[in-house]
């Protein structure tokens, strides 16, 4: 079987499960105790916080640690909305938004907040003016993510920053959780003011993940209790995994450059090879600075996507048909409907992500093996 699927989540590195093994064997004392094991524990959560400052190049007491991506938006957004309300209730995001983005902002609504969800383009892009032709007095929060989590399309994050520093007042939040470890995140060169993480997406553990806020902003805690996190994550630290979160993206730092040279290499073979197959239809953004190269998303209009996932897992071959947080939904991707493409399209849609560890060997075998299921799907379909 070969893994197809790295945007849903990662393996864990090899060396990472050693640490995470290790501190929890060892090092299991509570980070809030005062005795030797507390200590230690506290000792490694802070080495690990510092760690991930400096490579994301922002002071540490920036990181607040969570559960991972989606309780990081949630803090943010909700966060923000809470602590500023004397500001304004309108909010502004994209339509390709992430389920935990998307979704938490239509529930604010029921709370008598305003939304203003921006167009994108075909390529999943929303155009930076947008941004602007969209604040108004009583707007509180801008929330736009770096890296598409179904078709990969990376959005103009920096210049929209650049527009939001005219407006000191809004506070600007960006999903960068298919971003961090495949291309650089630096939250201060972006110009944002929160930024969310998650371990899993570049070989770390599942359920941890981090929030940066940039100093001096002040949100509320989602969480409350015995003030962790500088009180805004209650809840006893998960030292084990922030600890194999911290050695996960330090690995994926340090090996980001020769990474994404060979990703982008296979996605040149990938789409060459599904070029050839006259069925499918191209989701992602072609050129290479618009989007990610380990993401490539395409449709095959007429057959139903799970179908063809299930065939090529019978092949050898993992895939999904779009986020693994929508992909039990029986309906069309939001994501592709946004792009403007048809119902038909949008429900067909596959995605397909990988990562340093495929080589181009496999590449082509799991073209050959989708061009072979789309025909025998062809002929059944007769």
């Amino acid at each position: 079987m070969v893994y197809f699927d790295y945007s849903a989540t990662s393996p864990v590195h090899p060396e990472v499960a050693r640490s995470i093994y290790e501190v929890m064997t060892k090092y299991y004392g509570n980070p809030s105790s005062l005795h030797q094991l507390g200590v230690e524990a506290e000792k490694l959560v802070m080495r690990s916080r510092e760690q991930i400052a400096e490579l994301m190049q922002v002071p540490r007491s920036s990181i607040i640690f969570t559960s991972g991506g989606s309780e990081s938006n949630n803090l943010a957004i909700k966060g923000v909305v809470s602590r500023w309300q004397s500001r304004g209730k309108h909010i502004i995001t994209t339509a390709v938004e992430h389920s935990s983005v998307y979704d938490t902002c239509r529930q604010l609504e029921k709370y008598g907040y305003d939304l203003t969800i921006l167009p994108v383009d075909q390529d999943g892009r929303v155009d930076p003016e947008s941004v602007r032709d969209a604040i108004r007095e009583d707007t509180v929060l801008v929330s736009i993510m770096h890296v598409n989590n179904e078709i990969g399309s990376i959005q103009p994050i920096e210049q929209i920053g650049a527009i939001l520093q005219q407006y000191p007042k809004i506070v600007y939040h960006v999903d960068a959780v298919q971003a961090a470890g495949k291309i650089p995140v630096y939250p201060k060169r972006l110009g944002v003011d929160l930024l969310s993480l998650s371990a899993h997406k570049f070989r770390g553990p599942k359920g941890i993940g981090l929030l940066y806020k940039r100093e001096g902003l002040r949100i509320d805690p989602l969480i409350a209790g015995g003030g962790q996190e500088a009180g805004l994550r209650s809840g006893t630290e998960n030292v084990p995994y922030i600890v194999g979160m911290a050695k996960a993206f330090r690995l994926a730092i340090h090996d980001l450059d020769d990474a994404r040279r060979h990703v982008s290499e296979l996605r040149r073979v990938l789409l060459s090879r599904l070029g050839d197959i006259p069925e499918l239809k191209l989701n992602t953004p072609l050129e290479e600075d618009r989007a990610v190269p380990h993401i490539v998303n395409v449709s095959c209009i007429g057959m139903k996507s799970e179908v063809i996932v299930h065939a090529l897992e019978q092949r050898g071959f993992y895939i999904s048909s779009r986020s693994a947080c929508s992909s039990h939904e029986d309906k069309p991707s939001r994501i592709l409907l946004a792009l403007g493409y048809s119902d038909d399209r949008a429900v067909s849609g596959l995605r397909i992500s990988f990562a340093k560890e495929h080589t181009i060997e496999q590449i082509e075998q799991l073209a050959d093996a989708l061009r072979t299921t789309v025909k025998e799907m062809k002929q059944v379909l007769r």
